[in-house]
Formats: C-alpha cells, sequence, structure tokens
C-alpha cells in the first residue's frame, strides 16, 4: 500500500485501540513509540553498513563493547543494545513485557553522545512517565503497547528520495488527534494547508540562498519548520545548508518538535531547539548556564510562527529589551504583539517571517495601536492576509497571516482577503491547492484583484487612523441585488444589470446582439433555446477552439513528464514545474479561471505521486503486481486479517476490468441489471390483484400482502388447481412469481461464479501486462482524467453565463401588474369558494369578514 493507505490504516486501528485515552495524550504515546522504532532501525541500517551480519547484532551489539558503543554514539549521537532495539521487542513475542520498554528509554538516556544531548536529552520524558497510563497493571499496559509496537511495525523507516512514509504518516496521525483534541489541538498543531501557504510564501522570497537559517519560536510539533525546508530545498542543491532553530514552551509538544525533525533526516548538527518561554527569555541565542552574559542575538533569513492567541504575559520590566524598544510593550492581557515584535527582531535585513494572528491586531487600539502605527511608519509590514473562519482546530475565531521585513523597497500594504476561498470539511474550513496558489501568487507578484487583493498606501493607512481592518480596504461582500424599479412594472431586463455581465460581452462581442433585443435601456430575451444559441454563437465556437488548441498537447507533454520518466523524476519537482506549464497556458485566455485548472491537477496529482512513489521505490514491475486483499473478520472478541481475493497494488481491479475485460463485466453488469429489475415485476404482479384476490392468495403473502413468500407459493398455486378455470388469472401471476424467483436464484449464482471468474481473469490479466499494456493503462489513469477535467472548464464557464442569463430575464419575466392581477384572481376565485360554505350563524358571521378583507362585498 502508499503512504496514504498505510497512514489511514494506523490511523483508523490506532483509534480504535485508544480506548478511554484523551487523543492529545495518545499522541504522545504513539508517536514516542515511532520515534523509537525510527531510531532503532537507523542503528540496524547502520551496523548492516559496517558489515555487521544479522547473528553478529544479536550476539555483539551491547554494552559491554565500548568499541561499538563509542562508534555508534560518534556516528548517529546515541546508543541502542540489541535487547533494547525495537525489532527485538517485536521477537520476543509473548515474553515481551512493558518493562523492557522502560529499560529501553532509561538506557538510550543514559547512553546518549554528550555533543547530542540537546537533540537527544529527554525526548522520550512524555512516553517514560505516560507509559502507566495505557493500563491499570503491568498486564493490561503491556497489552496496549505490544499492540501498539505490532502495528506501527510495517512503517518504512528507510526514506528513500521523495518517499518520505515515515515523515507523512508522523504528520499525518499529528493532524488526525489534532482534529480530536478539540481546543487542546492549538497547543500543538497547525493545520497543514496554512503550514504550506506560509511556506510558500517564504521560499518565494528566499529562492536563490545558497545557505539559510530559519526559526520557529513557537514550534508546537516543528510542522511549519519542516513545511518551511522542503519547500525551500525545492530551489536549493543541499538541504543540509538549511539550519533550524526552534522553541517551544510545553516539554512534550517540545518532544514532538524534536522528533519531527530528526526523523526528516536533518543533520543533528542542523537542529537548535530549547524548552523554554519564548517571551521571557529571548533565545536565540545565549548559554543556559549564564543568559545574561553570553546572551548574542541570532539573526535568522526567516521566522514562521502560530503563536497562542491574545494569551496573557508579564511585559514588567521589558521596556529595555531590544526586541520591544523600537515599537512598544504589547498589553498584559494580549501578548500577539510581543510575539510578532520578538520574530520581527531576530530577522536579516534581507529576512522574511509570517505570523498566524487574531484578527484583532489589526483594529484594536491602545498600546497595539501605537505597535501598529510604529510597524507601518517604520515599513515593516508588507502583507496582510484575511483566512476563512473555522480553519483552526478548536478555535472558530477570524485569523490573519501577516508578512514582515526589516527593509522594504515599497512602502505600501497588500491587503488580501483570502477569507472566501475553501472547502467544508467536516466541522472545519480547509483551504484548497487552488486557495493557496492563488494567494502565493497575488503575494509574490503584489496583483490587485477587485473584491480579493489591493495594495494600500501608507497615506490612505494614515488617514484610517493605522486601522488595518480588511474590510476597509477589500470589500468581499456580495452585491445587494437591487430591483429596477421600470422593470418590475414594465417588465425587460435592464441594460444597466446586463453591462454587469460585460467579461462575457466583451470575450462574445456579437452573442449579446443574438441573446437580447433592446430599446430604451431595457433588453428583452429573443431567443427560447438559450443554451443552443450560446453553444451555436460564432464567438462562443471560436473561444473553445482556441482554448482547445491551448491544450492540445497537454497530454502529450504529461506523458513524457510523468510516464517516461516515472522511475527517476523529482516528485515535487515535476508537481511545480507541471502546475506551472498548465497556469501558463492560461496566460491569454480570458474568463476562464486557470485555479479550477491547477485544482483538478493538484486533485489527481495525489493518486499519481502514490502510485510513483511504489514505482520509484519498487521499480516499474510494481504496475504489474496484485496483492493479497486483507480484510479485517471479527470472531467473538477477537478480530484478525483474512484473504478475500485479489487487489491490484496500483491498478485496481475495477479500472484494469474497464480497459482489458470490458465484454465479461458488461455480461456481469447485464445480468445484475435484470437482477434488479425483478423486485419491480413482483410488486407489479401484486398492483394487478385486487384486495378481494389478495385474501384468496393470502397464504402466498406476508402478513401485510404487500410481497410474496416464495417459498408457499407452489403449494398455493397446486390449491388454486382444483378451480383451475376459476382461478386461472391467478394461477397465471402466480406461476409468473414463481418463475421470476427461479430465474432470480439462477441470476444470483450465474453472477457470483461469473465474478469469481472475472476476478481471476482481472489476476492474470493485470500480472500479465506489456510494457505497451502499463503505459497505456498509466495514460488512462493518471494523464485522462487531468486532460478531461481540464478540457470541461469552458462548458463550465458558459454554464455560469447560461444561469446568469436565465436568472435576469425570469427577474423580471413577471411585471408588478401581472403579480396584481395574478392576486386579484386568486381572490375572486377565494371569495367564489367561501360563498358555497355553510355553518353556524358565527362561522357565517367570521366568514363574510374574511370576505370583506379580501374586497367582496
Amino acid at each position: 500500500m502508499n503512504k496514504q493507505q498505510l497512514a489511514a490504516k494506523i490511523w483508523e486501528s490506532a483509534n480504535k485501540m485508544r480506548s478511554k485515552i484523551e487523543a492529545n495524550e495518545y499522541k504522545d504515546y504513539i508517536l514516542g513509540f515511532i520515534f523509537y522504532k525510527y531510531l532503532s532501525d537507523k542503528q540496524e541500517q547502520w551496523l548492516l553498513k559496517r558489515d555487521y551480519a544479522p547473528e553478529d547484532i544479536v550476539e555483539y551489539v551491547n554494552e559491554d563493547d565500548p568499541e561499538i558503543v563509542e562508534a555508534s554514539q560518534q556516528s548517529l549521537g546515541y546508543f541502542i543494545a540489541y535487547k533494547d532495539m525495537f525489532s527485538t521487542w517485536i521477537h520476543m513475542g509473548s515474553d515481551f513485557s512493558v518493562d523492557n520498554v522502560r529499560t529501553a528509554l532509561s538506557s538510550f538516556t543514559r547512553l546518549i553522545s554528550p555533543s547530542h544531548k540537546k537533540v537527544f536529552d529527554g525526548i522520550f520524558n512524555t512516553l517514560e512517565t505516560g507509559l502507566s497510563k495505557l493500563g491499570e497493571n503491568t498486564k493490561s499496559q503491556t497489552k496496549a503497547v505490544s499492540d501498539l509496537i505490532q502495528l506501527i511495525n510495517d512503517i518504512p523507516m528507510d526514506g528513500r528520495q521523495d518517499y518520505d512514509v515515515l515523515g507523512f504518516i508522523y504528520e499525518y496521525l499529528i493532524e488526525k488527534f489534532a482534529a480530536n483534541a478539540g481546543k487542546k489541538a492549538g497547543e500543538f498543531y497547525t493545520p497543514h494547508e496554512v503550514s504550506v501557504l506560509m511556506s510558500e510564501l517564504i521560499a518565494a522570497h528566499l529562492k536563490g540562498q545558497k545557505e539559510l537559517k530559519i526559526y520557529d519560536p513557537t514550534s508546537g510539533s516543528g510542522s511549519l519548520l519542516i513545511n518551511i525546508g522542503h519547500a525551500i530545498a525545492k530551489y536549493m542543491d543541499n538541504p543540509d545548508c538549511i539550519r533550524y532553530y526552534a522553541q517551544e514552551l510545553k516539554a512534550n509538544t517540545y518532544n514532538l518538535t524534536r522528533m519531527n525533525l530528526v526523523m526528516r533526516g536533518i543533520l543533528p548538527y542542523n537542529i537548535v531547539t530549547r524548552n523554554g518561554d519564548t517571551l521571557e527569555d529571548d533565545w536565540p541565542y545565549f548559554d543556559e548556564a549564564d543568559p545574561v552574559m553570553t546572551y548574542d542575538p541570532l539573526y535568522v533569513d526567516a521566522v514562521v510562527s502560530n503563536p497562542p492567541y491574545s494569551q496573557r504575559w508579564e511585559p514588567k520590566g521589558k521596556e529595555n529589551d531590544p526586541r520591544y524598544a523600537r515599537y512598544g510593550i504589547a498589553p498584559k492581557s494580549k501578548a500577539d504583539y510581543a510575539f510578532l515584535l520578538h520574530d520581527l527582531y531576530h530577522l536579516k535585513p534581507d529576512g522574511i517571517m509570517t505570523i498566524v494572528l487574531p484578527h484583532g491586531v489589526l483594529f484594536r487600539g491602545g498600546e497595539e495601536g501605537q505597535i501598529r502605527k510604529n510597524l507601518i511608519e517604520q515599513n515593516n509590514i508588507d502583507v496582510i492576509i484575511g483566512l476563512p473562519a473555522n480553519i483552526f482546530f478548536g478555535t472558530g475565531i477570524p485569523t490573519i497571516i501577516m508578512v514582515l521585513r526589516q527593509k522594504r523597497e515599497n512602502t505600501d500594504v497588500l491587503i488580501v482577503d483570502a477569507s472566501k476561498g475553501f472547502e467544508k470539511e467536516g466541522k472545519n474550513n480547509k483551504l484548497r491547492a487552488c486557495d493557496i496558489r492563488k494567494i502565493v501568487d497575488t503575494v509574490t507578484m503584489r496583483l490587485d484583484i477587485p473584491k480579493y487583493s489591493r495594495s494600500i498606501t501608507r497615506e490612505e493607512i494614515r488617514a484610517n487612523d493605522y486601522n488595518l481592518n480588511i474590510p476597509r480596504y477589500v470589500d468581499s461582500s456580495e452585491a445587494a441585488e437591487s430591483w429596477d424599479i421600470y422593470a418590475s412594472m414594465f417588465g425587460g431586463i435592464p441594460e444597466t444589470e446586463l453591462a454587469e455581465l460585460n467579461a462575457y460581452w466583451n470575450l462574445f462581442p456579437s452573442l449579446k446582439n443574438e441573446l437580447f433585443v433592446a430599446e430604451n435601456g431595457y433588453a428583452q430575451l429573443r431567443t427560447e433555446h438559450l443554451k443552443q444559441t450560446i453553444q451555436e454563437n460564432a464567438d462562443v465556437k471560436a473561444f473553445l477552439q482556441h482554448y482547445q488548441d491551448a491544450f492540445s498537447d497537454l497530454g502529450e507533454k504529461l506523458d513524457q513528464a510523468l510516464i517516461g520518466q516515472a522511475d527517476q523524476l523529482s516528485i515535487p519537482k515535476a508537481e511545480d514545474e507541471i502546475a506551472g506549464m498548465i497556469l501558463n497556458r492560461f496566460e491569454d485566455i480570458a474568463l476562464a479561471d486557470k485555479y479550477e485548472a491547477y485544482q483538478i491537477f493538484k486533485t489527481e496529482y495525489e493518486q499519481i505521486a502514490g502510485d510513483l512513489e511504489l514505482i520509484q521505490t519498487e521499480g516499474m514491475d510494481a504496475v504489474r503486481q496484485v496483492d493479497p486483499n486483507m480484510v479485517a473478520k471479527k470472531k467473538g472478541d477477537d478480530e484478525k486479517e483474512v484473504q478475500e481475493g485479489w487487489k491490484g497494488h496500483i491498478i485496481p481491479f475495477e479500472f484494469a476490468q474497464k480497459i482489458f475485460l470490458k465484454a465479461d463485466l458488461d455480461a456481469v453488469d447485464a445480468k445484475k441489471a435484470r437482477l434488479q429489475e425483478i423486485p419491480s415485476e413482483y410488486e407489479n404482479i401484486l398492483e394487478e390483484c385486487s384486495e378481494e384476490e389478495k385474501e384468496t392468495i393470502s397464504e402466498a403473502l406476508n402478513d401485510s400482502n404487500d410481497a410474496f413468500v416464495i417459498k408457499n407459493v407452489k403449494a398455493m398455486i397446486k390449491v388454486l388447481k382444483q378451480d383451475a378455470e376459476e382461478n386461472k388469472i391467478l394461477i397465471e401471476r402466480l406461476s409468473k412469481a414463481e418463475n421470476l424467483n427461479s430465474e432470480e436464484k439462477k441470476l444470483k449464482s450465474e453472477i457470483k461464479s461469473a465474478e469469481e471468474e472475472l476476478h481471476l481473469k482481472t489476476k492474470t490479466v493485470i500480472e500479465n501486462m506489456t510494457d505497451e499494456d502499463i503505459h497505456h493503462v498509466l495514460v488512462i489513469k493518471w494523464i485522462d482524467p487531468i486532460c478531461d477535467g481540464i478540457s470541461k472548464l469552458p462548458e463550465n464557464l458558459l454554464g455560469v453565463l447560461e444561469k446568469k442569463v436565465k436568472a435576469l430575464s425570469e427577474k423580471y419575466a413577471d411585471t408588478y401588474e401581472d403579480i396584481e392581477n395574478e392576486i386579484t384572481k386568486t381572490q375572486n376565485e377565494l371569495i367564489k369558494m367561501l360563498d358555497e360554505l355553510t355553518g353556524s350563524d358565527t362561522d357565517m358571521a367570521g366568514i363574510m369578514e374574511f370576505r370583506k378583507l379580501l374586497g367582496g362585498e
């Protein structure tokens, strides 16, 4: 299975296993064991590369051999004896105990290399102290730990190029636990999409630099730093030239940061972390033993942070702190600007920072207003991005990303209202790939887009008393619908409202006159066949041809880029290059939304990337591979996996059947279709029977007389045949029901046999595909969905136009006079109905009064 499937399987199992333990706590156990497995497996691989045979590892890898201990510490920074290795726990079977884990973690701490203390010291404290919460006694704790280590044993730890399974699964689990942790989630997790957005903004600014230092002063799980590293690495030849600085207040979350960074293959030298209070102790950089005398501030290329929102802090004594001296002190009740100024202080002159903050920092007054004024006057605020609500786990408050720099050439501030671009996912909103790309493009190219973004001059900000509230500058709200009084009275579509569609009329100059006839500023729709008229317009046809020409070679280019180099391409770089190629083709195509095309590509590429990872890891023969289809079966209290047939490693069986075995598949589908028709034929037979006839044959029906009891039908026919002439019709109907039942049984048997045969045929077909077959299948699976999706975008565009024109024509189709006449007609009809009513004197008095209200005499 690919990394997405493996991650989903581990999450599902882990979530079932955690029982009553809070998600926020349980994450520390499973993630801690994953990290221990990573370190243990890494040491095994290191030993094997030093020509240790497996039996040598068993016999010699222990503390009694100081040479191997020292060599491991020098190379890896730690030493794990054979008896404490993760794989040893797995092989111990029923002899394994939770005490083995306690001993191993204690030994690990004792045997850390002095040079790696800051990276590894105390990293398993949360796991070690939490083992007792996994059960009431040693037996139950052992069972819980054993289940956990068996679950994560399948995770490969030898991350190959662009096949970072371990990192992906780790991040996947962190996100899932965050989604289940409620308000506590904000303590350690920034949603992946927000992290990617911030990373891309920073990477776009820093690309081209050979060495980088990046810093997160509220690092949480470390995902922000890691995503920046990934984003920047696309533009660097050597990702080992990035140094990561991180500080985190909460100890268990700080451990997540270190684990995450280490497991991404970042060199220990490049990991500089600290467990401490960012606002109290300005770190980096000082020696913990003498913080005052050794203070030497570090300046980095990028700072990224998602600090706790509006947290209380202690500003007393901070007046002379160099971080705040130029700008002011944040109020005691809200530390938002304290975090921002800390980040800004550590930026190099040409550096960049992004920070997530609550919306209130844009307009709150007092000390915050003064800090905001100073930031504007000193030209530090570069961009403000308004995010959708409910985008962070555990809080629905509106948030922003602020981009700041120490030195800028321009003096304006770009305001981006991205609050409307998202998709709903459960209780939360989520940025889509197209939303992220649009924001990044808007910021990097500093675009002014109506109702989305605008560059604001410093003079305009001053005129607004340094209030940066987004709606003051960018109005993204939908315009309130207005009604033309003349058109409401006399009909017709106002030209002013047709002018709102000028983007279409400019693109299709002849279309407006083909759709409308206009007089004195008001137009009437001149065709009943709106869709047909639009599609047959010469300008529309020319546009469609132009669009088709722009993408005529897209399939060929994708084939060359993906299938032609499947075993060697860089998956993230290929994604970036193809995305650029697709977006560039929209440069001279008006109205079509290039970000819709980008979303189509990104959605499909997720699947393609999973397939490419398998091909690059296992070779092209992976496409021919068929795996046992394992399903969970419950027997009593136990659940175990059993095989139910086969499944394609990369090519789904259903997919192969549609391509290579269509005739067989159609034959099975035809039988299934016939099987689905039979229930309605039973119903038709019963509908033909009167209630009296149903009573006659009730022995062959269920208690409510609305379905046949087939086992009784034959006996009922036998009874009816005693007077065959009189019961001729009923005998025919029951015989028909009996025949339908026979056909139904036969079809079910035939379908089962045919499906089993088709299943085995499919297995054989996949396993015996030629190279040409593989190419054909991958074109259909990878390339066609992208090309087909992008080719349909003009249809969507024309569909929107048709919908808008139809809405305008219907808006004024009924004039006020028409509506008044309809009301009068309805009232008159109701009066006539009231005249026909009879009742008591009081009833009639009430009816007469109602009649008067309706306008009757």
